[in-house]
């Protein structure tokens, strides 16, 4: 049974990817920690858009979660033809004073988990030449972000690494993108104990998901959700790195009174 594979599905950009995709018609495998989440998101989607909806409640940061959900689906008999790597979370704040532990837990979950889930279930697309990757990046990916120093690095990890994929994946008919949100109207910056930064246009998730959508069926390798997320990564490639992080560290450490 072909199914898209959405981690991180209970809320925000995972949710609505579940529900706009639900639409089209397309089955959908949801993954989050939320259990009653999933359930009630499951419920809702199969009777509304009479497709199959399931879920497993997992953490994907631990050790053996990918191995983990990569034998359920083939358990459940599902051809997973679109996976989105969705699931990530962020922290603020000066590198020195944050709490290592959930630090490498973020590393664990945005790239690990990442690179992991990819590859198991790249496999099985090569051989079938046939299916896509969508892997949650974010406009932080290009360049360094003080005061959200892990985040930012993980998302640069995630945005070279799909770029990788998608040359190497083209010949075998598959599309791997990165797409690079900017400040979404999620609960990103409540979980990542922090404040949005000023001056930043918020988009919702809806208006993110149709972009990341229009992309993929275009064929691209990363797309930049937002005219002015575009325009603003654009401009911060023209100056130099050290200019770019030292604007960046002045506005996020006026959020954190330093």
């Amino acid at each position: 049974m072909n199914t898209t594979l959405i981690t991180g599905a209970s809320s925000g950009i995972g949710e609505v990817f579940a529900r706009k995709l639900a639409a089209r018609g397309r089955n959908v495998l949801l993954v989050a920690r939320s259990e009653d989440k999933l359930i009630t998101l499951c419920n809702e989607l199969g009777r509304s858009n009479s497709i199959r909806a399931q879920y497993v409640a997992l953490d994907l940061s631990e050790p053996d979660a990918a191995e983990r959900l990569f034998a359920e689906a083939e358990k459940r008999s599902l051809t997973i033809d679109l996976l989105i790597n969705n699931a990530g979370f962020g922290s603020m704040g000066d590198f020195s004073q944050l709490d290592l532990a959930r630090e490498l837990n973020m590393i664990d979950l945005n790239i690990k988990s990442l690179v992991e889930l990819t590859y198991k279930f790249l496999a099985p697309m090569r051989e079938r030449k046939q299916g896509a990757i969508i892997n949650v990046a974010s406009t932080a990916a290009f360049q360094p972000v003080p005061f959200m120093a892990t985040y930012a690095a993980t998302k640069a990890f995630v945005l070279s690494f799909s770029e990788a994929l998608w040359e190497e994946n083209r010949p075998f008919g598959i599309k791997v993108m990165a797409l690079c949100p900017g400040v979404t109207e999620t609960n990103f910056f409540e979980a990542a104990r922090g404040k949005k930064p000023p001056a930043r246009v918020s988009q919702t998730p809806e208006e993110v998901v149709d972009t990341a959508l229009k992309g993929l069926a275009r064929g691209k390798s990363h797309i930049i959700s937002g005219w002015t997320n575009f325009f603003l990564t654009q401009s911060e490639r023209l100056a130099p790195r050290s200019l770019v992080t030292r604007v960046a560290g002045r506005m996020m450490r006026s959020q954190h009174g330093d």
